[in-house]
């Protein structure tokens, strides 16, 4: 690492540009430059992070980038002038060529409506069109075409199929054919008077609502918000819905986030009680808003087996299909998306990082992203909380080093997440924030229960029944209790503005969504307006601080940079 700071790395330049551009893609950029936070909000709208050590960020420019930004309005001539104002050694010729591609490629097919039960696919380069009808597949969803003119007929059910294909061939589709209206609802955000609190949607809330929106035109209603944690992105939602006025479908990723999607709605709205119905486990209420979750609609009696719930999207005139937590939404669920293409469509995410890699079909199923706001703007504006990150490196034992050693792969990461070790930095974390309101995260049951007889501190996991959660919670809102130990369920959809110190044990692999989520957990404005700390907790020298790099480096491309703090440091000298 200090070999990569050298001043001699960088003896012989062109001046002294912040990016290096290299052939394969990539963009490389100095942390240490003067220009560096310019350069990583500049590359935000167009770029992924893929490395992100201390010193110099790894940027690579694909496809699925290139569709985003240009669904967002930036075109190919306003990324090439950046990047050459910006480029150390210049652009290389098959960079320019390629983003100009993408680019290109993200114009040449559209979708119209026509009378009945029709659709019409437009090409602006018939040759494009008669090329990719040679693929078997895109051919049987077409029943039509006229290969000089560059169009083609398909059903509307197959609007959805047709997409996907397209994206896969390379070839993003512009989807004009409009949406079916849904029942008329009319939905009202209270005013801050009338809710009691300081409610009122904020400035980037009312961009990203009409982002998305459009005013209603055919080139909106379809898309995906990404904002951070505690930035308010259900009030997104619920302005959406004010905006679109029908009956709304909300996908919750579990019952928790779905009582609070309900809580909210209550608080900020002037809907009334009745006019929210419940899909879950417990309830099957089907309402003018619909609340229901990914687990119910993925049911099915036995693997391979239908899925039981999949109705619920038909049933009910919907003119807004809300995808909660959108980086979650499961593979199957794609397959109904596909379906129904025809209703608005509303994603939201604080990260549209998939580990899958699905993020192609997020965009062709869901739509592009529509509105993305820089993590540490917000911060600076004060709309969520300022965070310090530090990772602690926790030694090994001789004993369990030596176990480590020799075990295989899997096992070595268990091994290195469940270090004993870590158990008395954790000690020292909470005496360190005696009297915080603290959250202590962690992958493993083992390891948390064995946390929950050493410190006496309450433990919430999947298999707690959701009333049992829902007491603890509140506790902690109040302050009756103040630290809480939470399994993977703490990942999303709790709401505990008062959280100001995570400690994370364990997690899940290289997971970058996961790390954004937890780190959410405490990104809310505190009403003291106190900052936050995250820790990581990892063992150093293994594959667990190996994973941790990767983790951190989708909250790297927001601006937060991880303080290495050795766990010796930690504890009190005798």
């Amino acid at each position: 690492m200090e070999g990569t700071s050298s001043p001699v790395c960088f003896s012989v330049t062109i001046g002294n540009q912040p990016l290096i551009l290299q052939s394969d893609m990539t963009i490389v950029v100095e942390t240490a430059h003067p220009d560096f936070v310019a350069m990583r909000n500049g590359l935000l709208p167009f770029a992924e992070l893929v490395k992100s050590p201390e010193y110099l960020h790894t940027y690579r420019i694909t496809p699925v980038s290139v569709w985003n930004a240009a669904a967002i309005g930036l075109d190919a001539e306003q990324v090439l002038s950046f990047l050459a104002a910006n480029a150390r050694y210049g652009v290389p010729k098959n960079f320019e060529s390629e983003v100009r591609t993408w680019f290109q490629r993200s114009e040449v097919f559209q979708l119209h409506a026509e009378d009945g039960d029709t659709l019409r696919l437009e090409a602006k380069e018939p040759q494009v069109l008669r090329d990719l009808y040679h693929d078997p597949d895109l051919a049987s969803l077409l029943f039509q075409i006229e290969e000089q003119q560059g169009r083609a007929w398909l059903r509307k059910a197959k609007r959805g199929l047709v997409k996907e294909r397209l994206m896969k061939l390379g070839y993003p589709v512009q989807d004009l054919a409009g949406y079916v209206e849904g029942s008329a609802l009319a939905i009202q955000l209270r005013s801050q008077l009338e809710s009691g609190q300081s409610f009122g949607l904020r400035p980037y809330q009312e961009e990203a609502v009409e982002s998305f929106h459009h005013q209603g035109r055919a080139d909106g209603g379809s898309g995906v918000v990404v904002l951070p944690c505690g930035a308010g992105k259900t009030v997104v939602g619920l302005a959406a819905m004010a905006a679109v006025g029908a009956h709304t479908l909300i996908l919750t990723p579990n019952t928790v986030a779905l009582r609070q999607w309900r809580r909210e709605l209550l608080e900020k709205t002037h809907l009334q009680p009745e006019q929210i119905g419940e899909y879950s486990g417990e309830v099957k209420e089907i309402r003018p808003v619909t609340l229901t979750t990914y687990q119910i609609l993925t049911y099915r009696k036995e693997k391979g087996g239908d899925f039981l719930h999949f109705d619920l999207f038909s049933k009910g005139d919907w003119g807004l299909i809300i995808y909660d937590e959108v980086h979650l939404l499961p593979a199957p669920v794609f397959r109904a998306t596909a379906e129904i293409q025809a209703r608005r469509r509303l994603g939201l995410t604080a990260t549209l990082v998939r580990e899958d890699g699905k993020e192609d079909e997020v965009f062709c199923m869901i739509g592009p992203k529509r509105y993305d706001a820089p993590w540490k703007d917000l911060e600076r504006r004060g709309f969520i909380a300022a965070v310090s990150c530090l990772e602690v490196r926790v030694p090994m034992e001789e004993d369990l080093r030596l176990q480590y050693l020799a075990a295989k792969k899997r096992t070595q990461f268990r091994l290195a997440s469940e270090n004993p070790s870590k158990t008395d930095a954790l000690l020292a974390l909470l005496q360190k924030h005696e009297g915080e309101r603290i959250l202590i995260i962690g992958q493993y049951l083992d390891q948390l229960r064995a946390l929950q007889t050493e410190l006496q501190v309450p433990l919430i996991t999947g298999r707690m029944p959701n009333p049992d959660r829902d007491r603890l919670y509140q506790a902690f809102r109040d302050g009756e209790e103040t630290v809480l130990l939470v399994s993977k369920v703490g990942n999303f959809a709790i709401d505990l503005p008062d959280a100001n110190v995570a400690i994370q044990i364990s997690g899940t692999y290289g997971s970058r969504q996961e790390e954004a989520q937890r780190l959410g957990r405490i990104l809310r404005p505190k009403s003291d307006g106190r900052g936050a700390t995250f820790y990581t907790l990892v063992s150093e020298g293994t594959v667990d601080q190996d994973f941790a790099e990767k983790r951190q480096r989708f909250l790297a491309e927001q601006g937060y940079a991880y303080q290495i703090v050795p766990a010796h440091q930690l504890m009190p000298s005798n």
